[in-house]
């Protein structure tokens, strides 16, 4: 078995997009069929060299993931891009082709949810059993997976104080689900508030999205998969689901492969604005972790009900919502009583995110849009106008769909 990575040594990432009619942008179940295209056969997953691919819960969602860990971040877009390229070709003679964004704007989760129907199966079947899956934080959701590595306790704890700290503002970078049953819904990350209510059932399955203060292998199984367990035994006398997966955190402990894994990510609309906004978290992790503005044992003193309260206004208003927090500003080597997100992110990206030697190609100008223009579903609300028609939202859609074919950022119109 090969050891495990130490810190920032290797990238784990995943990016999961929808499969949509070309005309209509309706939800298509045809992720099995783009994996036997390439397979020959139903697999869950075909390694394609750098990158793999993979099914999802549900069937019209396809993954790409860095097939292991990746060295570094830079490149990975251009890989992404590519296989992006190669499943469009494949879907394009079966009238479907790819769409980016957190959650499909008008699907009909009751009507058209379709579970994966082939290896582990089983598995999805459990969960749809307990918690039902026909609903938007399960069957209608992409996000962008980040898998960071530690070795041992110690490194363990110091990344999992500092994730904790960065994981409120993320829907501030990147939030991109404005829209559910083709109406607003209010909140810039509609993705992120409907997956932390998804298993109401079993409220210990997401707990608050912001995880538990724990910084050992030890503490973390006695106080959240020990708990976990018990809580899901009765509905799971099998136990198909007591495994480090069921935990739905926004970011969760993976002992298995010594990693932790950031779920917290709304899907942009191509791989250069993800991994734009992949390196502008991970790069504010590395600096928590270097103590650049405070020290790590203040980090681990941060109350879970401060960060999931600025994680709750974030998920609302993304880059506008205003952090009241002084304490929380300082973390960041902040200096004030208020703050936007926006603001808060505009600093970061300032004061260290853009001077990362290992920052790709573009990045920097993807950041700058996010910034000045807004996270991409408030692009996406002002593109679309006030009361948006079906028509409306395929126009805005659409036109996002062929950001992702082509690579590039969406504007909003003047």
């Amino acid at each position: 078995m090969d050891a495990p990575l130490h810190l920032f040594e290797g990238y784990g990432i995943e990016l999961e997009y929808m499969i949509v009619d070309a005309g209509t942008l309706d939800v298509r179940a045809a992720a099995d069929r783009v994996l036997h295209a390439i397979a020959g056969a139903y697999e869950s997953e075909v390694e394609m060299g750098e990158l793999a691919w993979s099914n999802e819960l549900v069937n019209h969602v396809i993954e790409f993931k860095t097939n292991g860990p990746a060295p570094a971040l830079a490149g990975l877009d251009g890989a992404f891009q590519a296989h992006v390229a190669r499943v469009e070709e494949i879907l394009a003679p079966l009238g479907c082709r790819l769409m980016p964004t957190a959650a499909h704007p008008w699907m009909d989760p009751a009507r058209e949810t379709v579970l994966w129907p082939h290896e582990y199966n089983p598995v999805y079947a459990s969960f749809d059993r307990i918690f039902g899956c026909k609903g938007h934080g399960w069957s209608n959701l992409q996000c962008t997976h980040i898998n960071l590595p530690f070795s041992g306790d110690e490194e363990f704890g110091r990344l999992h104080a500092a994730i904790r700290l960065v994981l409120p503002i993320i829907p501030a970078l990147a939030a991109s689900s404005p829209f559910l049953d083709a109406r607003p819904t209010g909140l810039m990350d509609a993705r992120l508030d409907t997956y932390r209510n998804n298993a109401r059932r079993i409220p210990l399955v997401t707990g608050k999205l912001i995880p538990e203060p724990v910084y050992t292998h030890a503490d973390y199984d006695a106080r959240i998969f020990a708990p976990l367990y018990a809580a899901i035994a009765p509905h799971d006398p099998e136990g198909i689901l007591q495994h480090e997966w069921l935990n739905a955190r926004g970011a969760i402990a993976r002992f298995d492969r010594d990693a932790i894994e950031i779920r917290t990510v709304d899907i942009q609309e191509c791989p250069l604005a993800d991994l734009a906004v992949t390196h502008a978290i991970v790069s504010v992790v590395r600096a928590l972790i270097s103590e650049r503005w405070l020290d790590v044992e203040e980090q681990m003193a941060f109350d879970t009900d401060i960060l999931n309260g600025v994680l709750v206004d974030t998920t609302h208003r993304a880059g506008h919502a205003v952090i009241v927090d002084a304490d929380y500003l300082d973390a960041f080597g902040v200096d004030s009583e208020t703050m936007r997100a926006s603001e808060l992110w505009a600093h970061l990206i300032q004061d260290g995110v853009a001077n990362e030697a290992d920052i790709g190609d573009g990045w920097l100008d993807a950041l700058d849009v996010i910034i000045e223009e807004g996270t991409l579903a408030r692009r996406i609300v002002q593109a679309a106008g006030p009361r948006p028609t079906r028509e409306d939202l395929a126009r805005v859609y659409g036109e996002i769909c062929e950001c992702l074919r082509e690579g590039r950022m969406f504007h909003a119109a003047p």
